[in-house]
C-alpha cells in the first residue's frame, strides 16, 4: 500500500502540470503579475492607479498571435505596417507622468494595437486615440470593443491634427516620435493639462510639456526609440 502513495503523488503532479494547463489564462495573470512587479515597479513606477492597470489589461491579446508567448517580455513587439507595441515600462511611464486622477478627457495619438488606449481607460474618463494606417486603427477598434472597453473611442486620420471637437484634452500622450509639438494639439491641451511624446529623429527624448498659462514648459525624461510619426508633421 505505501508503494502506491509517491505513484499518486506523481500522477498528481503531472496533471496539475501538463502542457494543457501551461496555456490557460491563469498563467498569463502569473506573468503579468511578474511584469508589473519586475519591470515597473522596480523602476519606480509607483502612481497605484497605473499598476493596477498594467495589472488588468491582458497585454498578450493586443500582439499578433505568434508574437503572444512574448507578451510580457521587457522590450517592444511587432504589430504588423512596420509598428510595434511599446515596452511595458515606457507604457507606464508614459502614464504616470500624465498624473490622471479619474474624470479626466485624454488624447492619444497612435493607437497602434489599442494596448495603451486600453491601459489609459482604467484611469480616464474618456480615451480618444487616433490611428494614421487604416489596418491597424479597424484591427485595434476591434479588440477594444470586443474585450469592452467602452469609453475608449477610436479613429482613422492624422493624429497631427487631433480631434478638435472633442477638446479641450487634459491629457495628450503622443505614441511615435515627433520633431515637435503638432501646432494643433497645443491649442487642444486644456490650461494645465500635459503632453508626453517621444520627440526627435536620430536621437530622441521622452518629454512632457505643461501647459501653463496658454504656454508649454519642457521637462526632458529619458532617451527612447520610437517609430515615426507619419502625416503632415512630415510636410513642415
Amino acid at each position: 500500500m505505501k508503494r502506491l502513495i509517491p505513484i499518486l503523488i506523481l500522477l498528481i503532479f503531472h496533471i496539475n502540470c501538463s502542457p494543457k494547463q501551461k496555456q490557460n489564462v491563469s498563467n498569463y495573470d502569473i506573468v503579468r503579475r511578474q511584469m508589473v512587479e519586475e519591470q515597473i515597479v522596480t523602476r519606480g513606477i509607483k502612481d497605484s492607479n497605473v499598476i493596477k492597470a498594467m495589472l488588468k489589461v491582458e497585454r498578450h491579446k493586443f500582439v499578433p498571435r505568434e508574437y503572444e508567448r512574448y507578451a510580457y517580455t521587457d522590450g517592444p513587439l511587432p504589430i504588423g505596417e512596420d509598428q510595434t507595441i511599446s515596452q511595458p515600462y515606457i507604457v507606464a511611464l508614459m502614464t504616470e507622468v500624465l498624473q490622471l486622477k479619474g474624470g479626466e478627457k485624454v488624447l492619444e495619438i497612435g493607437t497602434g494595437s489599442g494596448y495603451q488606449a486600453a491601459i489609459l481607460s482604467f484611469i480616464a474618463k474618456e480615451v480618444y486615440t487616433i490611428e494614421i494606417i487604416p489596418s491597424l486603427a479597424k484591427s485595434a477598434q476591434k479588440t477594444l470593443e470586443s474585450l469592452g472597453y467602452k469609453n475608449v473611442y477610436v479613429r482613422c486620420g492624422d493624429g497631427f491634427l487631433g480631434w478638435s471637437e472633442k477638446a479641450p484634452f487634459d491629457g495628450i500622450i503622443i505614441t511615435c516620435a515627433a520633431p515637435r509639438v503638432p501646432e494643433p494639439l497645443v491649442e487642444q491641451l486644456a490650461e494645465g493639462g500635459r503632453i508626453v511624446m517621444p520627440e526627435g529623429d536620430e536621437f530622441q527624448m521622452l518629454v512632457l510639456y505643461k501647459k501653463i498659462k496658454g504656454r508649454l514648459e519642457k521637462q526632458e525624461l529619458i532617451p527612447v526609440r520610437f517609430v515615426p510619426m507619419k502625416g503632415m508633421i512630415r510636410e513642415k
